[in-house]
């Protein structure tokens, strides 16, 4: 039956792709979808309140991306880290997926950062305290830490020296091999001149002197600045043994395929909405049937630029729009209201793309979801 979407008329497809959860242990590439965290709609709170957080589905999604063979990266920008979630509601996200990750044995990595932090400039010792807090209770869950880009440092860093120094200390406290993250302005403004420098060559020379002044501390490194060429490069200079996980979500199928010289892991927020997809791709992959994989994911780019389209930091909302849609939550609510960041047009046309490629479970409900909203919000044709 047509529904009319704001883009025009779209016949909705009958059957979903089959994607059933189990299979094979994904052996050639190591991947980790970035999580979304599900609100509770009827905490009765204040747009001044902490996040009230459903966590019976939170975590239910993770378990529904443990279930594809994926790991999940938690307390990330997907789970709306500086947008929404607080320090306080990050911790308790990691305590209980850590706990659960444990309990089916399920890979996961954490975001620690400095968002604990009172507004307002920090000093280069208040950064360093707060990330060890933070390094502490992640590494104390039993997961993997990931060393996430630092608006107060971003701030309170004179120059290329102070990062050295900062990183430094820091891989000398964590106990275990870390993953760092360069998470570029697109994602965040306020990341802008990351690692002392707005000159891109300049800062990548010095992300990488990081990386090799403590290769045994560096597990790999997740880059999120949207340019395949650049990841490449560094990808090409890493020493030997420290992983490229990709966080291009515009150029993933490609940097994952990789070349004659080398390829890149993944640690992705599309692979929030992608998840099933995603772990068969890779499985494809690891029978060595590259143009199969190419022939799975290259059709979702067109979806994933779409909601990581400008002003890219609100690419949340899609996902979790998408995750509504597929049945995973009741509802489209978000931590700080952020379902309201994109229009009905720009969601209309998410639904549409994820239809064509057969994304929901259950397409009957998606429509049925979709329909909804369009009457709610943008008037019943």
């Amino acid at each position: 039956m047509t529904i009319h979407l704001p883009q025009g008329p779209y016949e909705p497809r009958a059957t979903p792709l089959d994607l059933a959860p189990g299979g094979a242990a994904l052996a050639s590439r190591t991947v980790f979808s970035a999580a979304h965290v599900v609100a509770d709609p009827y905490a009765d709170i204040s747009p001044d309140s902490p996040a009230a957080v459903d966590w019976d589905a939170t975590l239910a999604f993770r378990h529904h991306l443990w279930s594809h063979g994926l790991g999940v990266a938690e307390a990330m920008d997907t789970a709306q880290r500086g947008m929404g979630l607080d320090w306080a509601g990050a911790a308790e996200l990691i305590r209980r997926s850590a706990a659960e990750a444990k309990s089916v044995g399920g890979a996961i990595a954490c975001g620690v950062g400095t968002d604990q932090l009172p507004p307002g400039p920090a000093s280069l010792a208040e950064v360093r305290s707060a990330y060890e807090e933070q390094l502490a209770l992640v590494e104390g869950s039993g997961a993997q830490a990931i060393l996430m880009a630092s608006r107060a440092l971003a701030a309170a860093a004179n120059g290329p020296q102070d990062y050295l120094e900062t990183y430094a200390h820091l891989l000398r406290q964590a106990t275990e091999p870390v993953v760092l993250h360069w998470l570029g302005p697109m994602f965040d403004p306020a990341l802008d001149g990351y690692w002392g420098s707005a000159d891109l060559d300049a800062a990548t020379d010095t992300f990488l002197q990081v990386i090799a002044e403590h290769p045994d501390k560096v597990d790999g490194i997740k880059i999120s600045l949207l340019d395949a060429e650049r990841e490449i490069d560094v990808r090409r200079r890493l020493p030997g043994g420290v992983r490229c996980y990709t966080g291009d979500d515009f150029n993933y199928p490609e940097l994952i395929a990789g070349d004659e010289r080398g390829f890149s892991h993944a640690l992705l927020g599309i692979f929030d909405p992608l998840g099933p997809l995603a772990a068969h791709a890779v499985r494809v992959l690891d029978t060595g049937d590259t143009k199969g994989f190419r022939e799975l994911l290259d059709p979702t780019v067109e979806l994933s630029r779409h909601l990581f389209q400008a002003p890219t930091r609100y690419y949340k909302t899609g996902v979790v729009f998408l995750a509504w849609l597929s049945g995973h939550q009741d509802h489209f609510t978000m931590v700080g209201g952020l379902q309201s960041a994109r229009s009905l047009p720009h969601l209309a046309k998410a639904y549409e793309l994820a239809d064509r490629l057969g994304l929901f479970p259950d397409p009957e409900l998606a429509e049925s979801r979709m329909r909804a909203l369009l009457t709610v919000h943008g008037g019943s044709r």
